[in-house]
């Protein structure tokens, strides 16, 4: 089927990072997460880079606490109580990200993606027409340690911790690979393999949804939000940058999600489910599982971003 004979295109474009691919290295002041390992060596995870909510360093008023102890660290928190719903946006210029926020009490961590400036932090409440009214704000300047920073750290889309099964299994995978790359190939071929597209689910899913790794790797499958997000926690909590993308894929405008890696010797790889030359741009571990027998795509090449996470 078109679905199978394109998994085995990306297996094999993965294949091709060896011989480099992709966008450049970074340039003089933009520090790669960890170094390359020497000749021999084999890749080694630095310690796991977490995200807390730190309530002793949060500030806020009616119900609402905004923790932005952590904003070079590429994260902000919040936690709010409510009687109504709850949304947290976050936005830098034009852009804006508009997140769910527990109305419980309970803290979510939210990435910077968009890089360091001038940042705005709303809460907003759902009033019972169904419009919303903003219950804070506030704006503070970031100055990320790094622009790897939301992109190696867990977040409310992204969502893992030191006891997740996902990090164990990760950790598994990567031992003794000597490299990030084949740290990424083998956890891309796992997953693979060892989680279904769940079309059932992917018909029925809600806005609003979030993925949670640890309940797709014990389920054994998933939507393609779910392979993105797992792939996304597993990959990061090896110290690897990647990045969670939410968009639309021709020729149908399917609503889809997949990931983009960082790797030390070719920068972020967009590297993807064709081998033919310029197409080698996207990690789509949707496509390698059977998810292209849903009738997402035709080609599997026409990609917009919309989010990333």
């Amino acid at each position: 089927m078109k679905g199978k004979r394109r998994g085995r295109a990306a297996l094999l474009a993965l294949a091709f990072l060896l011989t480099g691919c992709g966008t450049p290295a970074p340039s003089p002041g933009k520090e790669a997460p960890s170094a390359a390992p020497a000749a021999g060596e084999s890749y080694q995870a630095p310690p796991l880079a977490l995200a807390e909510f730190d309530e002793a360093a949060a500030f806020g008023e009616s119900g609402v606490l905004l923790d932005t102890s952590h904003t070079a660290q590429g994260y902000v928190a919040a936690a709010a109580t409510s009687d109504a719903r709850l949304k947290f946006r976050v936005s830098l210029g034009e852009s804006k990200y508009n997140y769910d926020l527990p109305a419980d009490g309970t803290p979510a961590v939210y990435p910077l993606q968009l890089g360091g400036g001038e940042y705005t932090f709303e809460v907003w409440r759902q009033n019972p027409n169904g419009k919303y009214a903003r219950m804070y704000g506030r704006t503070e300047t970031v100055a990320l340690a790094s622009e790897f920073e939301p992109f190696v750290r867990p977040s409310q889309l992204v969502n893992y911790g030191p006891d997740s099964a996902c990090v164990k299994k990760a950790a598994e995978l990567a031992g003794g690979a000597a490299s990030d790359v084949e740290v990424v190939s083998r956890i891309y071929n796992y997953l693979k393999d060892a989680i279904r597209y769940d079309k059932e689910k992917a018909a029925a899913v809600e806005s609003g949804y979030l993925p949670d790794p640890d309940e797709t790797l014990a389920g054994g499958k998933g939507i393609c939000f779910d392979y993105a997000a797992l792939a996304a926690a597993m990959l990061r909590s090896q110290g690897i940058p990647t990045k969670e993308i939410t968009g639309y894929v021709s020729p149908t405008d399917a609503y889809h999600a997949w990931n983009m890696v960082y790797l030390q010797n070719t920068g972020w790889v967009t590297v993807a489910i064709e081998l033919a030359a310029g197409q080698r741009d996207r990690i789509d571990i949707t496509f390698a599982a059977g998810g292209a027998d849903s009738g997402l795509v035709d080609d599997g090449t026409a990609y917009t971003d919309r989010y990333t996470y």
